[in-house]
């Protein structure tokens, strides 16, 4: 070993050249140890394929937790007010001053009701909304996401909007008509009876999420109150502000602008239970997927006691030639380190590579397989998708990082312990 390319072996410097020479030889395949580069090859592909498949879980969980968010709150608001104790007949007055209120970007007054829609090819049980025209366009989950149809002159249309699932189970496009049926309708001598009527369909919808898609209808707020028998009155007014996460701030300023009686929830108390379930279901798949991450850093633990073993008598030599402990525990240290961070460099840029491609991929797959992985129907939504949280990347890898180390600490703190002399008399 010429000390001008490696360094002085008696160089007492923090991790000196000839300490990463040592440690590069070590790393390379031998006729000796080859089972011992097989150890550390599998080492490294553990940890690329633990810290690739962490990203992929956590991109995929984001995407789900943002674009059902976005959805669900594009679709049905931030927080909902509705009437206590009298008739929601001054809702055009609240609705007013809730949209004064700060941060509040609209205010929504409807009538809402369950009812059956059916024609000719199908029918289905629905939620029908009667809006304004005005605040129809407010909608950022429909009106951003219409398909056929327009909604200027909804009010004076005198038809629905409806969802692509729904018009699809239907067997209905624009211009077809469809009935709504409720089962309260006119008060007569034999009882209430039920109550229906024909709607032509002047708008088609495709929010993106499959239960909302084959959910609602959209109605003129005008007719809705004629059709659910609300004389004037709405059953609800939802609110969409600038920032969801501040909606205690939003319900101090809303009982400070109205003095009325009112009830008034907010998308957490409504969602609570179905977006702490995505979370525990994030958190238990991190550490579920962790553990391929410690699996494989068990691996370097292995690995490296068998090079120490294997090579006690470099070591020894190392010793007697001048090499401190320091430097003997820095190598193994290095060599260590490198396959962790060699596995965690790789494993971050497939998982990068794979979480931006994710809904490409899964497409693929069906084509090749003519099968759907990913039915729309039972994940509410109709692409998979994937959002990358810089954050959570440095999280897996730092973490990967400091496994590959605090595994490197022992085999390193042997082959610094061996006696030199006791080493070559063994051999």
């Amino acid at each position: 070993m010429s000390q001008s390319s490696t360094g002085p072996i008696g160089d007492t410097r923090i991790f000196a050249p000839f300490e990463w020479v040592v440690a590069a030889r070590y790393l390379r395949a031998r006729r000796l140890d080859g089972g011992v580069s097989v150890i550390a090859l599998f080492s490294f592909m553990g940890i690329a394929l633990g810290v690739a498949t962490l990203i992929v879980v956590m991109s995929v969980m984001n995407g789900f937790h943002h674009e059902l968010m976005d959805k669900i709150l594009g679709v049905n608001g931030h927080a909902f007010v509705q009437a206590l104790e009298t008739p929601f007949n001054d809702w055009e007055d609240v609705a007013a001053k809730m949209a004064k209120v700060k941060g509040v970007k609209a205010a929504v007054p409807m009538v809402e009701g369950a009812a059956g829609i059916s024609s000719q090819f199908g029918q289905a049980g629905v939620l029908a909304r009667g809006v304004r025209e005005q605040d129809l366009a407010n909608l950022p989950g429909v009106a951003g996401n219409l398909r056929e149809g327009s909604f200027l002159g909804f009010d004076q249309a005198g038809g629905v909007a409806i969802g692509q699932r729904l018009a699809d189970t239907l067997g209905v496009r624009m211009g077809d008509k469809v009935s709504l049926l409720i089962a309260k309708g006119a008060q007569t001598a034999f009882g209430v009876t039920p109550r229906i009527k024909s709607y032509p369909v002047v708008a088609i919808f495709q929010i993106g999420m499959s239960e909302f898609d084959n959910l609602f209808v959209y109605m003129p707020l005008a007719e809705a109150q004629a059709f659910f028998n609300r004389d004037n009155e709405v059953t609800v007014i939802e609110a969409f502000v600038d920032d969801p996460e501040q909606m205690d701030a939003f319900r101090i300023d809303m009982d400070k602008a109205i003095s009325r009686p009112l009830i008034i929830t907010d998308w957490r108390q409504r969602n609570k239970t179905f977006f702490d379930t995505l979370q525990v279901e994030k958190n238990i798949l991190f550490l579920i997927l962790t553990m391929i991450v410690i699996v494989a850093a068990f691996n370097i633990i292995s690995g490296l006691t068998m090079l120490v073993k294997d090579k006690t008598r470099d070591i020894a030599i190392l010793r007697t030639m001048g090499a401190t402990r320091g430097s003997i525990l820095r190598i193994f240290l290095i060599i260590g380190t490198t396959i962790g961070a060699a596995g965690a460099l790789v494993g971050f840029l497939l998982g990068l590579a794979l979480a931006k491609n994710l809904d490409a991929i899964r497409v693929l797959l069906n084509q090749l397989l003519h099968t759907n992985i990913f039915p729309a129907e039972l994940y509410f939504l109709s692409r998979l998708p994937s959002i990358v949280e810089p954050r959570e990347v440095a999280v897996v890898v730092g973490m990967t990082l400091t496994l590959a180390i605090l595994a490197s600490i022992y085999p390193a703190w042997k082959a610094a312990s061996l006696d030199p002399i006791q080493a070559l008399r063994s051999e």
